[in-house]
Formats: C-alpha cells, sequence, structure tokens
C-alpha cells in the first residue's frame, strides 16, 4: 500500500499532509464526524537522521503546544536510524531519545497516539516512534523491525542458520510483521477494508494508557516471561523505596 491509498483509505473526508526531503510526514486529517487528527510519520523508506527526528520531535510539540487534546495518528515506512558517522558523532541517540520523550509528553498531556505499519520501519527508527505509542497497528505489507537475523547473528556470535532455527518457534528472534503480533508489539493487523472506521475505534481509547505489550505477549503466547518479570521489577522497585 503506498503513502496515498494509506491517506485516502484512513481519511476519506480529506486531509492536508505534506512530506519533507527527509521523509517526514506532518500535517491532519479528518476522521469520524468531522473530527480533526494530526497526521505525522516516516514515509518514503527514508532512514531517520538528527534533522528527521528533531523535525519529527518539533511537529509533535506543536500539536501539543496548539491543539490540546488532538489525537496523533504516526505513518510509517521508513528504514532504521540513519547509519552516518556524522549523525552518530552529533548525538543521533540523544535526538532519537528526544523524539521519545516528545511522544510520552504528548500521551501524557492527553494526546492519543496510534501508529500505522504499513512498510518497512527498523531499528531506532522503530523504537523512537512506533513503540513508543499508545496503540500500534499494521496493514498488510508492512515490515517492523528492531534487528534482523544478519544483525542479531553478529552481536550474539551465534550461526545465523541457529537464530533461523529459534526464529521459527520463537517469536522475539524473528522480524517481520507475521511475528509482531504474537510477542505483543503490535496490537492488530488491520487487513482487508474498513481502515477509517478501524482508526475511529483506535483514536477512541484513552491517551497515556498503561503498556500492555507484555501482557499481550503473554496471552498471544509469543512472550511468555516478559509479564512476569517487569512485574516482578516494579514490585521490588517499590519496595526498595518504600
Amino acid at each position: 500500500m503506498t503513502l496515498a491509498e494509506l491517506l485516502a483509505a484512513l481519511f476519506p473526508a480529506g486531509h492536508d499532509t505534506r512530506v519533507d526531503a527527509e521523509g517526514i510526514l506532518s500535517g491532519t486529517g479528518v476522521y469520524g464526524e468531522g473530527q480533526t487528527t494530526a497526521v505525522l510519520g516516516v514515509v518514503n523508506r527514508m532512514p531517520l537522521g538528527i534533522e528527521g527526528a528533531s523535525a519529527l520531535a518539533g511537529h509533535v510539540l506543536e500539536v501539543i503546544r496548539h491543539s490540546p487534546g488532538r489525537p496523533i495518528v504516526v505513518l510509517l515506512d521508513g528504514a532504521s536510524q540513519r547509519m552516518r558517522r556524522r549523525d552518530e558523532m552529533l548525538g543521533l541517540n540523544e535526538y532519537l531519545a528526544h523524539l521519545t520523550k516528545c511522544f510520552s509528553l504528548a500521551a501524557r498531556e492527553g494526546h492519543r497516539t496510534v501508529g500505522v505499519v504499513f512498510g518497512r520501519i527498523a531499528a531506532g527508527a522503530f523504537i523512537s516512534t512506533g513503540l513508543v505509542l499508545d496503540q500500534l497497528v499494521a496493514v498488510p505489507g508492512g515490515d517492523p523491525v528492531v534487528m534482523d537475523l544478519p544483525s542479531i547473528a553478529r552481536i550474539t556470535k551465534l550461526p545465523l542458520e541457529q537464530l533461523e532455527t529459534l526464529a521459527k518457534d520463537t517469536p522475539v528472534f524473528a522480524p517481520g510483521l507475521g511475528h509482531a503480533p504474537p510477542i505483543g508489539a503490535v496490537a492488530e493487523v488491520w487487513d482487508g477494508g474498513g481502515l477509517a472506521a478501524r482508526l475511529v475505534t483506535a483514536l477512541a481509547g484513552p491517551a497515556g494508557a498503561p503498556d500492555r505489550r507484555d501482557q499481550m505477549g503473554l496471552e498471544r503466547r509469543g512472550r511468555l516471561r516478559a509479564a512476569e518479570v517487569a512485574r516482578r521489577v516494579a514490585r521490588e522497585a517499590g519496595d526498595s523505596y518504600a
């Protein structure tokens, strides 16, 4: 699905969006019974560098500042963070952290945030956008990846063949849309028509709701220990400060 097709499907009543040179999408869309949502994102298969991360963070802050309570829809078809020495030396990790904090602030300030993965999004670009929103969904063709198997092999020093075998039965080892819902990373896959109606339902959810990805992973049998570990950490941290 192209960006134009997705925008038309999500906002049949119209939208006013633009894409800059860094692949950063911004604007507004009309949904439901004439309500308006901010529409942001990383598109055109562009990697997320310091300029793009700064621009996207700025758009989020503008929504918070000038449009109290307006929901934010984030469309994702980019790449990973930009793999350039210049970006790394200028502190790309801090730019991505700042972007993450801006989305988190938006949720705390009452802006419902919903992401839609319709193409490739990976690594730091994925973590600082899709994985920090109130709800992340995908449409067919979406390809969310935190780290691909060859990269995992290089980091862990495990043979690629071993990781490929593990990925068949253990979703946490496997990138791609087929494995993201079982671990709770993607809440729903919107297959078929009716995207506008599904968006209305998604945007009706609460802003800043507790993160249920670990619980979804347990319920879907894709991530069996995360919820237990999270509860234990929270409990023991509470005991430490009691």
